[in-house]
Order: structure tokens, then sequence, then C-alpha cells
């Protein structure tokens, strides 16, 4: 039996929450816009990959908390096995430790189910345009973080990269299009966005100017 087709331009979504209600509410929301499908339903983080294997998704919208196989985990599951996938965490728990633990699972984006009427629409266009969606208070708690490490005498710690990460980076800020950086790695030109995305979000930065003055900084490229 074949999968149903999609309209073209249309963003397929992977939902995975292990209360049927909440997946009820929230599927509501998403599909009652035009550019927006839940084409898979899981009620834990497992059945949330084998969703994945199975069906042609853009976006896993994940609920942190979840038996068996919580969001954070499967998010790092989904992160390796489909790179290309955007991921947003769906919780009740405005927490900076899950917050954290989220965007290092490869997440770009962290919504209150208290506000999913309100964010939720927003943060899956945002996350297919490879730009983070943090509500007020996850902003918050990233600039007291960095604020916390200035404090301490840190920079912002280039560990954080992984060499991917530092590639695209050096590529970047030596000027190279994403379709020339994608053709140099031997990768996607989505995933050369994302990468770019994973950065401006893990180090704080806002462009290329402000990539390449970090580049400059870390000793990746001569000013």
């Amino acid at each position: 039996m074949t999968e149903p087709t999609s309209p073209a331009g249309t963003i397929r979504i992977l939902l995975a929450d292990d209360h049927a209600l909440v997946r009820r509410g929230v599927r509501l929301i998403l599909d009652q816009e035009p550019d927006l499908e839940v084409v898979a339903e899981g009620g834990d983080g497992a059945e949330a990959i084998d969703m994945a294997r199975t069906h042609d998704i853009d976006l896993a919208v994940l609920d942190i908390a979840m038996p068996r196989m919580t969001g954070l985990q499967a998010a790092r599951e989904l992160a390796a096995l489909k790179p290309d996938l955007r991921i947003l965490m769906l919780t009740m728990h405005d927490n900076e430790q899950y917050f954290f633990q989220a965007l290092k699972a490869g997440a770009s984006g962290y919504v209150l189910k208290s506000v999913a009427d309100r964010d939720l629409v927003a943060a899956c266009r945002a996350a297919m345009r490879d730009e983070p969606f943090l509500y007020p208070g996850a902003v918050t708690a990233l600039i007291r973080n960095y604020l916390d490490r200035a404090r301490q005498g840190e920079e912002t710690p280039d560990r954080v990269l992984t060499p991917r990460e530092e590639e695209v980076l050096k590529l970047v800020a030596e000027g190279h299009s994403s379709k020339e950086i994608a053709d140099l790695l031997f990768i996607s030109i989505k995933t050369v966005q994302r990468h770019r995305a994973n950065l401006l979000q893990k180090l704080g930065l806002r462009d290329r100017l402000e990539l390449t003055r970090y580049a400059i900084r870390v000793g990746l490229i001569e000013p």
C-alpha cells in the first residue's frame, strides 16, 4: 500500500507524545494550516523512530517526557538517522536543563505546551527555514549562560562544535556559498544550511559576519 502523497510544499510532520489527547490537540493546531500536515504519530520515542524509518517526513515534533524512550533520546537517534530532519521539542517543562539538553540533542526549537496554540505553527515554519525558535525564557537562559561564562573568563567555547561544524564554519568564514561547501564536503546543501543554523545557535551569533569574526578569534582562519 503506497503512502498518500502530500501537496507540493507541504511540511510533513511526525508527532510523538504519550498522551493521545495531547496528540489530538496538537494535530488539530497543525492540520488546520495549509502548509502543515501530520503524516505519522507515535506514543513514545521508539515509535517515533520506527515511524521516521517508514514515512517521508520533514519535521519531528517530540514531547520530552515519554516512556520507553524520551524525546531527547529520540532526537539524538533521529538526528543521526536523518541529518536533514528538523526537530522541535514540545514540553510542559519551562526548564533550563531540559532546554540545553534539547539543543545538544539537535533540536532547532523548544515550544511550551501551555502556549502551543500560539507558538507551535510559527516554530514549525521557523525550523523549516533553518531558524531556531526559542520561547522568551529560553532566550533569557541562553544570555545568562553566556554571561556566566564571560564572567568566569571563558570564551564562547569552540569545543562544543563538532569537527564537521568546524569545517563548515571555516568554509563559511572564507566566503564559500552553501553550494560550494556542499560540493567540497560531499554533503547536501540542506545539511550545510542545518550546520550553519546550528553554528549560529550554539555560538549565539546572528550572521555570516559574526561567524567570520568568531572564526578569526579562535584561529580557524587568518584575518
